[in-house]
């Protein structure tokens, strides 16, 4: 009877939240609908009164997922302050969510290894690409006679790298706990953008 009860209470949006981890830890193909309606407490028919398929639920997840920390970042990037001053707390901001939210990391990490070119389209279309314009919009500021494009590729690689490679960094020359630390990463980070995108030419 109560699960009965809390099925009917289950929402759209309950459904997305408790997807999340599935799919992060499990990636598309190891996940279920069937899997995803258990997880929720409703039958696999109730879930397809809300998701057509898979592919479906599956761009909505990370679409959830993704949009609340696009909407922190575009606020940075429209808000007071030099380009330099604006990147440093985007790349605060972007480090710390990768810090905090294994969740939402391992499913970025699971959609950037994805291979189904369809799926992955898809999923630009519909949440990297704002992810993408946000960076571009503020990488346009920084030196408008560079390739925004490769600009915003390194800032996003160099982010998440240290969180791809945590189970190894520790093991190599010269690590210390600190570089742990998402205020130091951020800084790092800056630093070495400062110093590059902020060369003079020759």
């Amino acid at each position: 009877m109560f699960m009965k009860k809390q099925s009917l209470r289950t929402t759209r949006e309950e459904i997305l939240d408790l997807s999340v981890p599935l799919f992060a830890a499990l990636g598309f193909d190891r996940v279920s609908m069937r899997d995803i309606a258990a997880a929720a407490g409703v039958t696999p028919a109730a879930l397809y009164h809300h998701f057509a398929d898979k592919e479906q639920l599956c761009q909505e997840v990370v679409a959830y997922a993704f949009q609340e920390k696009v909407e922190s970042l575009q606020a940075i990037v429209d808000g007071e302050g030099s380009p330099w001053d604006r990147l440093e707390l985007v790349v605060v901001q972007f480090t710390r969510i990768l810090a905090q939210e294994e969740n939402f990391r391992r499913l970025m990490q699971w959609v950037l290894l994805d291979s189904h070119e369809r799926r992955v389209q898809s999923l630009v279309d519909c949440v990297f690409r704002d992810l993408f314009r946000v960076l571009y919009q503020l990488a346009g500021e920084l030196d408008p006679d560079r390739d925004a494009h490769q600009q915003v590729v390194s800032i996003v690689g160099l982010v998440i790298y240290p969180f791809e490679t945590q189970a190894v960094r520790r093991f190599l020359p010269g690590y210390q706990p600190q570089h742990e630390d998402p205020a130091v990463i951020a800084r790092h980070i800056v630093g070495l953008l400062r110093n590059g995108l902020g060369a003079s030419r020759e």
